[in-house]
């Protein structure tokens, strides 16, 4: 969709008042007699501009600029503009508007304009999915993040040729898939040449709140600033006018400029000194007042272009004679520049406000007017043509409502279902056929729930369940409001009742329907704890289903239901299938959560691996994070010490941008896990603290379960086993917060040992028994594999060697952890049984594995114990790995595996400079100059794990 972008007029504010001193507002001269170009009271906010500027030279920065309205903001980035231009830098600006909040790429498109022919040289992914989020050619709907690695990688590459500013305003008006693109961008300048500010007002809470990013407030001048902005723009106030403007004002610079100027001399001689102030919070009638006073033709053309800010000047010209019945020129323009309500190749409205003013204070008629022009001036784009075709109606219009709803679908294929959901909501209420206005609530909120907005759904389920709803629209609304509620899928309760309604939903469409709401069921069974009755309800629903045996989604509902009972037959039928990269990656996701849900961690990560870069190379980061986050966990079990951490520090990083914060707790969860197995107990601590501060407060929380599994394992590899065995028994007592059995499988060996070294052997022996017969019962690898391992811990002497010597001849390659472990309880168990010449090889096998996994505590615990045995050997020194963060680590891993900067950037959703500098700094902690040094110094890293 065009947004008229290339306009050579917007609205703006202009008067010989001290523009650089307020947030643009004005509404033309009365009182003020000067020019004025100076910031007053802004010392601390130009130090922080000039100390981003003069950073360049190493890097770049975000800062988010907040204040109330007209503190000034507007007039700090004109003043970063006019820097930047001193210096050389290039300048590219967007700004959010009304009628675009509900317009896909809008905001995107306004600021990239300058630089398209960038767009050319990006790969083909990107530049296909950027060219059609910027309207400039056709094709599938393009992934927001594959856009904003596609804009990162544009003004990176500006960036490159010479350094940048960025600059956002009236960021609450900016459309939802440019603010995601944004948000993106944000987060990874700070290794570019690029100044990226973006302008926010208070009492807005918008994407920027969880970012993370550098916030300077404007907070209001203090007196003597005050007087000096007051006396600059308005020397010859009297003086009590002079002291009640101050007193109103209150510090507020834009107050300060417009209300001398809102006042004329016949107001300023007979005004009371008992009569109130056109204060700020009625400026908006002083900026409508001198409106009125303008002809009409250029009253209709203000009150088009604040109808449709993204109107080019050709538009507001046509729309205008439109609604003139007359040629409307650019010379009708005049009065409102010399008002100072606009200004020719300018910017944009001084204010809000004036825009507001404009629409507002418009007769009900002459707006619809302004709209229907409108409406016809840009028929060639359907969205913006049929949005001011329903804005102008005030009745119900059958063929308006039809069309909008057709606008909603084509916006929900371009990526774009925030204007989707806008036009479904407006479609709504525009017909009067109760059961379509019913459907289209539901289907508004379904899209609202995904978007997050939550309390606008349920606003719109109110008003459907109100009105006639056909059978399907009324499960599907039952069904969305459980899903929607954020505790449900840890909860049991409901979902009996939602798997029968589950299974009902098969209809014309065939079962897709069904499956795909069974699944959600199903999930709800694997993290919260149903009656068997319940898990048979599921299984027996999904069975009842036409779909093949092993189908991905019903391998998927099988393993979730009921892991213990399916376990056998969905590890038999995945696997006889073979992971495929080229294949679909939502299925092959499935597949790979099947797989990890009856505990066959080696099958999944296959899948995962060939999931997360199928995922990747779509774009679906939505998505990507959770397979991210399972390939972690999948990798953690089969120590894949470095995929997992690369995989979870990226998942951590995708899920908090996608808004996933469950998502992002587990990712962490498992870095904590990590740090705990490498011997860092005070961030495996902090990480496990973090993420119990914030589930506490929701009660009883599947995820408990995985703070306890961290801190349990990390006790466990500190040998502290008394305290491991607290943390870790509470994932599998039914009374407790942190319950959940199918976790507490993956505990139940580390359960042995703990019990058994802490002298709980009553207590060791139970979960023996439950490992015993959940291994029966499903055949899963690793549980058959953690189940060799524990069984010596608890044998008698003269059993327990046979038990060692049978487990370490099993293959336990796929289980290095635990053979490593196994081969340490041995070499301690022939040392306490005084062979001690014996006990070497063991130990010494033992320290070798468990070093190479990097397993810190462990390995130092065979290191003490070979002493022990009388034989030396060296503590583990750090290696490479060592020495980088988790994503340097990744970076230089994919380099020395030959790929480009550009390739990794795709990857890691970051530019091919970002890349670049990070392998800048790293190659000197590496100790190595060159990129084909990169090989030789990471040889220690297990070569496969990355997938």
């Amino acid at each position: 969709m065009q947004t008229g972008t290339q306009a050579a007029l917007t609205l703006v504010g202009r008067a010989p008042v001290p523009v650089a001193a307020i947030e643009p507002g004005g509404t033309g001269p009365v009182v003020a007699e000067r020019q004025v170009t100076q910031l007053f009271g802004r010392e601390r906010e130009l130090a922080v501009l000039s100390e981003l500027f003069e950073d360049l030279g190493g890097h770049g920065g975000a800062l988010v600029i907040t204040g109330e309205v007209g503190i000034g903001k507007s007039a700090l980035l004109s003043e970063a503009r006019r820097r930047a231009e001193q210096l050389g830098m290039s300048v590219l600006s967007t700004s959010g508007a009304p009628f675009e909040a509900q317009m896909p790429f809008a905001g995107l498109q306004r600021l990239l304009w300058p630089v398209m022919q960038e767009v050319s040289g990006l790969p083909e992914p990107q530049r296909a999915a950027l060219s059609v989020a910027l309207g400039v050619s056709g094709g599938p709907t393009p992934d927001t993040f594959l856009v904003a690695l596609a804009a990162l990688n544009v003004v990176a590459d500006r960036a490159g040729e010479a350094p940048l500013l960025l600059v956002v305003e009236n960021v609450r008006w900016l459309d939802a898939a440019t603010r995601d693109v944004l948000a993106f961008m944000a987060r990874r300048v700070e290794t570019e040449p690029i100044v990226f500010l973006l302008a926010v007002r208070d009492g807005y809470a918008t994407f920027l709140d969880d970012a993370g990013l550098r916030e300077l407030r404007l907070e209001t001048l203090d007196d003597a600033s005050a007087k000096a902005l007051l006396d600059a723009g308005a020397p010859r106030l009297d003086s009590e006018l002079r002291r009640r403007v101050l007193n109103e004002a209150g510090g507020n610079p834009l107050a300060l400029v417009e209300l001398p100027r809102a006042l004329d001399s016949k107001e300023r001689g007979g005004l009371s000194t008992t009569a109130p102030l056109p204060l700020t919070p009625r400026l908006e009638r002083a900026f409508a007042g001198r409106v009125s006073e303008l002809p009409a033709a250029t009253r209709s053309l203000l009150l088009v272009a604040a109808l449709d800010e993204g109107a080019g000047l050709n538009e507001i010209l046509a729309a205008a004679s439109l609604v003139e019945h007359r040629t409307v020129t650019v010379d009708d323009l005049a009065p409102a520049e010399a008002a100072g309500l606009v200004s020719v190749n300018s910017e944009r409205l001084m204010h809000p406000l004036v825009r507001a003013a404009i629409s507002s204070t418009a007769a009900v008629s002459v707006r619809q007017a302004a709209h229907q022009a409108l409406a016809e001036t840009c028929a060639a784009d359907p969205e913006r043509s049929v949005w001011h075709r329903a804005a102008e109606l005030t009745g119900p219009d059958e063929e308006v409502a039809a069309d909008l709803t057709a606008a909603a679908e084509r916006a929900l294929r371009q990526g774009a279902p925030a204007w989707a959901a806008a036009a479904l909501e407006r479609a709504a209420q525009l017909t009067e056929l109760a059961s379509s206005r019913g459907h289209l609530l539901v289907r508004a909120a379904e899209i609202e729930f995904e978007l997050g907005r939550s309390d606008l759904a349920r606003r719109h389920v109110a008003e459907a369940k109100a009105l006639e709803l056909g059978q399907e629209d009324r499960t599907q609304l039952t069904f969305m409001l459980d899903a929607s509620d954020q505790d449900s899928w840890s909860s049991a309760d409901g979902l009996a009742a939602l798997a029968e309604l589950a299974s009902e939903m098969t209809t014309a469409n065939g079962p897709a329907p069904a499956l795909k709401s069974l699944l959600t069921v199903a999930l709800g069974c694997w993290w919260g704890n149903p009656t068997q009755e319940t898990r048979d309800l599921v299984v027996a629903a999904v069975e009842s289903l036409p779909v093949a045996e092993d189908d991905p989604a019903r391998l998927a509902v099988l393993a979730w239901a009921d892991p213990v009972k399916q376990g056998a037959f969905v590890i038999d039928r995945i696997a006889q299938l073979r992971p495929d990269a080229t294949g679909d990656p939502v299925a092959l996701h499935l597949l790979g959560a099947a797989a990890s849900a009856v505990w066959a961690f080696d099958l999944a990560l296959g899948f995962l691996t060939s999931s997360v870069d199928g995922l990747r190379a779509q774009g679906r980061f939505g998505l990507l994070a959770q397979a991210l986050v399972a390939q972690s966990w999948a990798a953690i079990h089969l120590a894949k010490e470095t995929l997992a951490l690369s995989a979870a520090d990226e998942a951590a990083r995708l899920a908090r941008e996608t808004g996933q914060s469950g998502w992002a707790l587990a990712a962490d969860l498992a870095i904590a896990v990590l740090a705990g197995e490498r011997g860092d107990s005070g961030i495996a601590d902090a990480l496990a603290d973090r993420a119990e501060k914030e589930l506490l407060p929701i009660g009883p929380h599947a995820m408990l379960s995985l703070v306890q599994f961290a801190r349990g394992r990390d006790a466990i590899a500190q040998q502290r086993y008394s305290i491991g065995f607290e943390h870790l028994r509470r994932i599998l007592d039914p009374r407790d917060i942190a319950y959940h059995p199918f976790v507490g499988a993956w505990a139940l060996a580390d359960l042995v040992e703990a019990a058994a070294c802490s002298g709980n052997i009553d207590k060791a022996r139970l979960y023996l028994e439950q490992l015993e017969s959940l291994a029966a019962a499903t055949s899963g690898p690793f549980l058959r594999a953690t189940l060799s391992y524990a069984r010596p811990l608890l044998s008698p002497d003269d059993k327990a060697e046979e038990l060692y010597q049978a487990a370490l001849s099993a293959d336990l390659s796929d289980w290095p952890c635990y053979r490593g472990r196994l081969l340490l309880n041995y070499g301690r168990w022939l040392r306490h049984q005084g062979r001690v010449a014996d006990s070497r090889a063991p130990l010494r096998a033992a320290w070798e594995n468990l070093d190479a996994l990097a397993f810190g505590g462990l390995a130092e615990a065979a290191r003490q114990e070979l002493r022990a045995s009388g034989e030396t050997s060296m503590p583990r020194t750090p290696d490479e790995r060592d020495r980088l963060t988790p994503q340097e680590l990744h970076i230089a891993q994919l380099a020395a595996r030959g790929l480009s900067n550009r390739e990794i950037g795709r990857r890691l959703y970051l530019s091919h400079r970002t890349i670049g500098s990070h392998l800048y700094r790293l190659f000197p902690k590496l100790g190595i100059s060159s990129r084909s040094e990169l090989a030789g110094v990471l040889s220690t890293a297990v070569p496969d794990e990355l997938g």
